[in-house]
């Protein structure tokens, strides 16, 4: 049995669902995470298994327990939130602390319990800091370790690394990770930032307009999108508009924009109808003459390029007025704007989707 199922849960205000007919299903020990651009209904969903909303259909099960009636404090789960929520007044020992003393557990127990919670986190030292003398990443670990000092069943995380800078972030995500391993309590984390999502979790759920997506381990929405948004949405792709021209087993014939391509076989797809080509930049070679080998390779120029410090991203334009994007390392050969290039591809990478 799944530690969280959400079944069919839906949420309305007024007229606007921010939630339509949401099922999902959360495992124990899982680092799950509700992925999706701004207003998709990422946090509702998690207000809504804290206690904060109420479902207008639906259910909301823990451990098979339906969570209807009972309220957040009652609850099994606490919640991180983007601003971290510190008693700007208190220490770091005692906002941890805090949950403990209105439980009423004995000093003695509040004492060895936070200071295993500030080594858990890495603040030994920061005991007696109060907030304003803290840096960001080290409010946001004293605003977990109080999420994690009475164990819950679940700790929900919305947007909680936004605040920080990039590198900070960088170092808490490794930071979250090691302690979700660690403690093996569930973690749902809410965030619109791809490549934060790909990098922490098990799985992830994507939403958009209220209803889920896709839902899968990070490589699976990455490498096997279920749709155009979901392409679009994680990480950069080119598309390019395709008509089937041959549907087999072994492969598909596309025609896109005046170009002949062979991609990946699906079984959906039949001969005549139309759709898209995607690639990720990643899977496309850039060179002059050196790619005839691909069965995919096209003339093109140069239209933009964007240096990204260890690789830069080009943007060719191709006859027909198709557009691919590719990546390569900044150690060698470089193209500028207008250089006329080639650019290919394996005939087993790329995807073709349905419209």
């Amino acid at each position: 049995m799944a530690l969280l199922e959400i079944r069919n849960a839906t949420r309305r205000f007024g007229r606007f669902a921010a939630l339509e007919d949401v099922s999902l299903t959360i495992e124990s020990g899982e680092f799950f995470t509700l992925l999706g651009p701004s207003g998709c209904g990422k946090t509702t969903l998690l207000r809504m298994i804290a206690g904060f909303e109420k479902p207008d259909a639906g259910q909301i099960l823990l451990d098979g327990r339906d969570l209807a009636g009972i309220p957040p404090e009652k609850r099994p789960v606490h919640t991180v939130f983007q601003s971290y929520a510190l008693f700007p007044h208190m220490t770091a020992f005692d906002n941890i602390a805090f949950p403990l003393k209105m439980g009423k557990r004995p000093e003695r127990e509040i004492r060895e319990r936070v200071s295993r919670a500030l080594g858990d986190v890495h603040l030994l030292d920061k005991a007696d800091a109060y907030p304003k003398d803290l840096s960001g990443g080290e409010q946001q670990r004293v605003a977990l370790a109080r999420g994690l000092i009475n164990r819950p069943r679940l700790l929900l995380l919305d947007e909680c690394l936004a605040a920080l800078d990039a590198k900070l972030r960088v170092e808490m995500q490794i930071e979250l990770i090691d302690l979700q391993k660690e403690l093996g309590i569930t973690f749902v984390f809410v965030t619109h930032a791809q490549d934060e999502a790909l990098a922490l979790s098990h799985r992830i759920a994507i939403l958009n307009h209220g209803r889920v997506e896709q839902v899968g381990e990070p490589s699976s929405v990455y490498g096997f999108p279920k749709n155009r948004f979901v392409a679009d949405f994680i990480g950069h792709i080119s598309q390019v508009e395709a008509c089937v021209k041959e549907s087999t087993h072994t492969h598909l014939r596309l025609e896109a924009q005046g170009l002949e391509i062979i991609a990946p076989p699906l079984k959906s797809a039949a001969a005549g109808e139309k759709g898209i080509f995607a690639i990720r930049p990643e899977q496309v070679r850039i060179g002059h003459d050196e790619l005839s080998e691909l069965r995919n390779h096209f003339a093109g120029t140069v239209v933009s390029v964007l240096y990204r410090g260890d690789v830069s991203e080009y943007k060719v334009g191709l006859e027909g007025g198709a557009s691919i994007e590719a990546l390569l390392p900044n150690t060698g050969r470089a193209f500028c704007v207008n250089d006329k290039v080639c650019v290919g591809w394996r005939h087993d990478v790329g995807m073709y989707l349905h419209e």
